[in-house]
C-alpha cells in the first residue's frame, strides 16, 4: 500500500486535480490518451464490473504500452477513481437563477452516473478506500469536495436571493441530496430513478424554503 503522499500525487497528476496534470519534463500530457483510457475503463465497468478492470487489460484495449498508463496512474484503483471523476464532473450545480433548477442539475449528474458505469465501480472503490488512506483522501478531495463546493455555492446564491431560510444546516442538506444515490448504489435495495431524483430535491426544498 502506498502512503498518503504518493497516492495523492497519483490521482492529482492523473486528474490534474482536474487541473494541473503531471507530465514528464518537456512533454505535454496527451489528453487524447486520457480520454481513450477513460472511455475504455467506463466500458469495462459497464459490461464486466470493477474486478475486470486492470492496467494491463486497459492498455491492451487502447493499444498503448502499460508503462504509459503507469506514468499517469499508480494503480487500477487510481485509474478507476479518475474515470469516476471524469464521469461525474467537478461542478454539477449550474447557476440557473433558481435553487430548484440548480439542485435538479446537480442530482441529474448523479442519476446519469449511478445508472451507468459508476455504479459498477462504487463498491470496489469503497472497499479499496478502507485499505488505502491516500486513495480515500484523494477521492474525498477530487470526487466529493469539488461537487459539494458546487452545490454549496447553489445554496449561497439562493440565500443571496432570499430564497431560503437563514438557519439551514447546509452540510446536512448536501448529505440528504447525495446520500440516497450512494446508498442505493451500494446496497441495491431500491432503484435509482428519475422519480427518486425529483423526490430528493422536493424534500430538501421543503426544509430549505421558508413556509
Amino acid at each position: 500500500m502506498r502512503g498518503v503522499v504518493s497516492s495523492s500525487r497519483s490521482l492529482t497528476h492523473a486528474s490534474g486535480r482536474i487541473p494541473g496534470a503531471h507530465r514528464a519534463p518537456g512533454r505535454p500530457r496527451d489528453q487524447h490518451i486520457d480520454r481513450e483510457v477513460v472511455a475504455a475503463v467506463l466500458q469495462v465497468l459497464r459490461t464486466r464490473g470493477y474486478r475486470a478492470v486492470t492496467i494491463d487489460g486497459i492498455a491492451r484495449k487502447v493499444k498503448r504500452a502499460r508503462t504509459s498508463l503507469y506514468r499517469r496512474w499508480l494503480s487500477k484503483r487510481h485509474l478507476v477513481a479518475y474515470a469516476v471523476v471524469s464521469e461525474l464532473g467537478p461542478s454539477p450545480a449550474a447557476d440557473t437563477g433558481s435553487l430548484r433548477a440548480d439542485l435538479h442539475a446537480a442530482v441529474g449528474t448523479l442519476l446519469r452516473a449511478f445508472r451507468g458505469p459508476v455504479q459498477q465501480a462504487l463498491a470496489g472503490l469503497v472497499a479499496d478506500m478502507a485499505h488505502d488512506p491516500g486513495l480515500a483522501e484523494v477521492i474525498r478531495a477530487d470526487v466529493l469536495a469539488a461537487r459539494r463546493k458546487s452545490m454549496r455555492e447553489a445554496f449561497d446564491r439562493a440565500r443571496a436571493r432570499h430564497e431560503i431560510r437563514e438557519d439551514l444546516e447546509v452540510e446536512l442538506l448536501l448529505d440528504m441530496l447525495t446520500g440516497p444515490f450512494y446508498f442505493r448504489a451500494l446496497f441495491g435495495h431500491e432503484a435509482i430513478s428519475r422519480h427518486m431524483t425529483r423526490d430528493v430535491v422536493d424534500y430538501v426544498l421543503r426544509i430549505a424554503v421558508p413556509t
